[in-house]
């Protein structure tokens, strides 16, 4: 009896057929949010490793704890000078990478 090999599929090809090309509005809209994500699970971790809690960071901030809530929830999006004075406050180094075409600029 012959055995039938299954067809396996990349990350990338499942987000093209589910969620659109690269380049559609529903990608765009959608790898923005998992990078809201990851960039609110790495506050909170940094913010718990150094034992502070949500009103503190956010004193520290100089806004509200409920920002820093919706910061680490990914509910809302945040200016890049929000973040940067999170990662300030948490002493913690942030380094943004941007592609112009075929160069890449460093921001930290």
């Amino acid at each position: 009896m012959a055995t039938k090999e299954l067809k396996t599929y990349t990350l990338a090809e499942m987000k093209d057929k589910y969620i659109g090309k690269v380049g559609t509005t529903e990608r765009d809209e959608y790898e923005y949010e998992l990078r809201m994500d990851v960039l609110g699970k790495m506050i909170k971790a940094a913010r718990q490793e150094r034992n502070l809690t949500q009103e503190e960071l956010g004193r520290l901030v100089g806004v509200q704890k409920a920002q820093i809530s919706k910061l680490e929830n990914s509910t809302n999006s945040a200016t890049i000078d929000t973040i940067l004075k999170v990662f300030r406050a948490l002493k913690a180094e942030i380094n943004f990478n941007i592609k112009l075409e075929d160069n890449f600029v460093k921001l930290s």
